[in-house]
């Protein structure tokens, strides 16, 4: 049976991720780690889980194949070098870093061990979403992510948010380079240093990928768009496909039924680490691809920090 561990285990574990694993436990030998004695307590009743330690030293003695972490962006790059240099496969929650320069640097190390570095991009793994990706076709795609009113810091609102609709957005044109991206146009709006809105115009040799994001819409949504010569696409909350053709429309909705975890696509994309830790096998999130999406938002970050020094 495999041993991996969890380090983190705040809210998006305790949402995203500790669900998930609690099913698996037929396949995986959890070991939970934490300082907090009364939040192993609670959690480990709360889920049924039996292993568990305090530190990431005991983590690492207690001979785990894998981990799960779920720390803050800051402490990543540490972690996962540390265990990365311990021959642990290593699952970490999207950004893998803010600094394009430690992914790069992370990635290489993961390569050199023959380790997976899997970036949490769940929406990849959402179970309508495929269908809405059009790799290599002439195309038009778009994706645009919007909260209600929730303005924030314009690098972490890039790197918590906008990387979720930029990685989405490269996975349904398929592209995993930057060498295949002809032109890249920046935009993005700020009051008093929060983000307002924000977007980047890609074009290849036969698609144009638009990707926005509104942070004061009046609602939380999400889309995502595929136009090409047999279809429109269109993927509503990850919930509800429009297929529109010259003959019509025709929409497919998830069952009622199907697990929120899966419908966000995180309980398909953890089962697929776990078995790519297995058999050893492909990455789910391609590193080439992740790279990129991280290297565009250190772009548009960059083209913010120039811009307010122009300004000033």
């Amino acid at each position: 049976m495999l041993r991996i561990g969890v380090v983190g285990l705040g809210n998006i574990a305790q949402k995203a991720y500790l669900p998930v694993m609690a099913q698996m436990q037929d396949q995986v030998d959890w070991v939970l780690c934490t300082r907090d004695p009364q939040k192993l307590t609670n959690l480990k009743q709360k889920f049924g889980f039996e292993s568990a330690v305090h530190t990431v030293q005991d983590l690492l003695a207690s001979k785990i194949d894998a981990v799960f972490i779920h720390t803050p962006t800051s402490t990543h790059t540490a972690l996962i070098r540390q265990f990365l240099k311990a021959g642990v496969h290593v699952y970490v929650d999207k950004p893998i870093s803010e600094d394009f320069t430690e992914v790069s640097e992370l990635y290489r190390l993961a390569s050199q061990k023959n380790l997976l570095l899997t970036a949490g991009f769940n929406r990849r793994f959402a179970p309508l979403q495929a269908a809405v990706a059009v790799p290599k076709q002439p195309a038009v795609v778009m994706v645009q992510k919007n909260r209600a009113d929730d303005p924030q810091p314009v690098q972490f609102a890039v790197y918590d948010l906008f990387i979720h609709a930029v990685d989405t957005a490269l996975f349904l044109a398929g592209v995993a380079t930057r060498s295949e991206i002809i032109d890249c146009q920046y935009q993005w709006h700020e009051q008093a240093g929060n983000l307002q809105s924000c977007g980047l115009v890609m074009k290849t040799s036969n698609q144009t990928v638009y990707v926005l994001m509104n942070m004061q819409s009046g609602a939380n949504s999400e889309t995502s768009e595929s136009e090409c010569q047999t279809a429109t696409k269109r993927l509503i909350d990850l919930t509800q496909l429009a297929v529109r053709t010259s003959w019509g429309e025709q929409v497919t909705r998830l069952p009622d039924w199907t697990p929120m975890l899966v419908q966000r696509g995180f309980a398909p994309l953890i089962h697929q680490f776990v078995d790519a830790v297995a058999t050893t096998g492909a990455n789910p999130v391609p590193p080439e691809t992740s790279l990129l999406s991280h290297q565009l938002c250190a772009e548009l970050v960059a083209d913010w920090q120039q811009r307010r020094i122009e300004k000033d």
